[in-house]
């Protein structure tokens, strides 16, 4: 699949490039940002992370984009589709995720972003249905799971977490295609 590209009214996803690790470095360094995360991620695991989302580019076609504003072209963050990288009851799967800058929250952009990825998951890639998980306590990412019209599954405990770490119990969201609202 040759799909790089996704555009909405006020947003452009696209394939990382080698010379966006300074933005994607800085929005992994963010505590706010990360909060809902282990850690925050130090200028070397933010260049592991892009190479990883180059290669799951090159092989399925889609990744966590990189965002940015059509506008002015500022930086937003990420957000896209990638498979799930650990086995769960609920695996195979491909989930949906964002993260973006703190100046970007509350204007409805990760909401547009993730509508425009299920768009691509349920049209181009015929996907059956679309995954997400979080924190239990990060219910603003709920919102936004519960706004694109994800319905909550299920509690998990991730299995990359020790059970004792205060973010290991997750919630599970999903959408199947059948759901997803056909477009005029």
């Amino acid at each position: 699949m040759d799909v790089t590209e996704l555009q909405t009214p006020r947003l452009h996803l696209r394939a990382w490039r080698d010379e966006d690790l300074d933005e994607l470095a800085a929005l992994c360094a963010d505590p706010a940002v990360m909060r809902y995360f282990p850690a925050p991620l130090n200028r070397e695991q933010s260049g592991a992370l892009l190479s990883r989302l180059q290669q799951h580019m090159a092989q399925h076609g889609f990744t966590f984009w990189s965002l940015w504003q059509r506008e002015d072209g500022r930086f937003v963050g990420m957000t896209g589709l990638a498979h799930v990288g650990f086995e769960a009851s609920f695996t195979p799967a491909v989930e949906i995720g964002w993260r973006l800058l703190p100046a970007f929250w509350g204007l409805g952009l990760a909401q547009e972003a993730a509508r425009a990825s299920l768009e691509f998951a349920f049209t181009q890639l015929a996907l059956d249905r679309v995954v997400a998980f979080t924190t239990l306590t990060n219910t603003p990412s709920q919102r936004v799971m519960q706004a694109i019209g994800m319905q909550l599954s299920s509690e998990f405990e991730h299995p990359a977490l020790a059970p004792e770490h205060p973010l290991c119990r997750h919630v599970l969201y999903e959408i199947p295609r059948d759901e997803w609202p056909k477009r005029d």
